[in-house]
């Protein structure tokens, strides 16, 4: 469960923002957008690979 303390007099356009901040931080919404479609084994991995690599090779471009 998700608690936002609000202060004294605080505006519910920015309680509103903070709950919906901690909302997405616990990726509720991207784990449940994900298990809509089955993804075989192989195409995660494949794509790890490729997000390691691209990383990698960012990380070489700084040096």
């Amino acid at each position: 469960m998700i608690v936002v303390p609000l202060k004294e007099g605080e505006n519910i356009e920015r309680a509103l923002k903070k709950f919906k901040r901690k909302f997405e931080k616990t990726g509720v919404v991207k784990e449940l957008r994900g298990r809509q479609a089955f993804v075989k084994p192989s195409v995660v991995k494949r794509k790890e690979k490729m997000r390691a690599v691209y990383i990698q090779q960012l990380q070489q471009m700084e040096e």
